[in-house]
């Protein structure tokens, strides 16, 4: 599996790299503006990934099949956090979401860590309960429970997004395992109603379904950031404007980079820039998938398959929302959107993936 770390390693440092020059270029003028300082975001993105670099090492270094012991409390500690994020005073608030802790310089998300800690929780008791996934009581309940819980706390701060990823991700890994497709199913019935109660009874999330569906209805309003999406992606045709030469980012296109830079990145370098970024995430996941298919630890399986669908997914989903296939979900783009703890556990999640490649290494 040696060429395949090569490649998966030389494809993210690509990325991050890409990340690092389209967030100096699609935040430049803002930070000069609010911050008098072009480089306010840069410096900040290059401490995380230097944070991400350091943890991503250490995630390579260590035996990952140690991490079956450690499933159970580091939910634990990442659940606890999710709910202490929400007691005023603590976690820090923006535009009426309750998501980070601050620490200086440094913002941290914890349910970025907690969807890494239930892919490893979930890839244990896969491991644990592999003769019993049939069993409703056994094989079913357990992990949709603790899904159920974790999920509620994350709608909470409300983060309607990272909720739907994390089950996603939960129910496909519950699917690949032998999961009783009718218990699934069952499960999906009846969030249905729910999912379309936690949209419609909210007025934003709301507007966003109906500004998907027209943004033009109103162009001053919920339909405004998807219009300047597709006006930057308009604009760059096939070759695009140029490195730093986005007209969006001149305080058009709110969010540019964070959960819209692939906008950006379309307007300033095209389609074939686009293009390019799309096959280099394509290749991040063919290059995943094999090393997870070529892994014999049942562990190691399931764990490498969670982290390269949890990247996969994030990575459609924000381009889709950035060219209107899909509704606006807060959802960074891996390894390239400005984001702290995104961009570190994304990193942490590929030097598990790294490591689960050196699986038949270890005694």
């Amino acid at each position: 599996m040696r060429s395949l770390r090569i490649s998966l390693s030389i494809i993210t440092v690509m990325l991050i790299c890409i990340g690092i020059v389209m967030i100096y270029s699609a935040s430049s003028i803002y930070a000069l503006d609010v911050y008098h300082d072009s480089t306010f975001f840069l410096k900040r993105h290059l401490v995380f990934v230097s944070i991400g670099l350091i943890l991503t090492f250490f995630a390579m270094a260590f035996d990952y099949r140690k991490l079956k012991k450690a499933a159970k409390p580091l939910l634990l500690v990442a659940l606890v956090l999710l709910a202490l994020v929400l007691v005023p005073g603590l976690g820090r608030q923006v535009a009426g979401a309750r998501r980070w802790f601050r620490f200086g310089i440094i913002s941290f998300q914890p349910s970025e860590l907690l969807s890494l800690a239930m892919i490893i929780y979930i890839a244990d008791f896969l491991t644990r309960k592999k003769d019993q996934l049939r069993n409703f009581w056994t094989g079913y309940v357990p992990p949709m429970m603790i899904m159920g819980g974790s999920v509620l706390l994350i709608l909470l701060q409300p983060d309607l997004g990272s909720a739907l990823a994390l089950s996603i991700v939960v129910f496909l890994m519950l699917f690949v395992a032998g999961v009783s497709v009718k218990h699934l199913g069952l499960a999906l019935v009846a969030i249905i109603p729910v999912l379309y109660v936690l949209i419609f009874s909210v007025p934003y999330r709301r507007a966003r379904i109906v500004s998907f569906l027209n943004p033009w209805a109103d162009p001053h309003g919920s339909g405004f950031q998807i219009i300047q999406s597709q006006v930057a992606l308009g604009s760059g045709k096939f070759l695009g404007l140029g490195l730093g030469h986005s007209i969006q980012k001149l305080f058009y296109l709110p969010a540019a980079h964070t959960d819209f830079i692939f906008s950006i990145i379309g307007e300033e370098m095209g389609l074939l820039g686009t293009l390019a970024l799309a096959a280099l995430f394509i290749l991040f996941v063919v290059k995943g998938l094999k090393i997870v298919s070529l892994t014999e630890d049942r562990f190691g399986y399931f764990l490498g398959l969670g982290i390269v669908l949890m990247i996969a997914l994030k990575t459609v989903v924000n381009m889709g929302v950035s060219t209107g296939i899909l509704p606006t979900k807060g959802l960074p783009l891996p390894f390239i959107s400005y984001g702290g703890s995104s961009l570190v556990l994304d990193m942490v999640g590929v030097g598990l993936l790294l490591n689960i490649s050196r699986s038949g290494e270890y005694p």
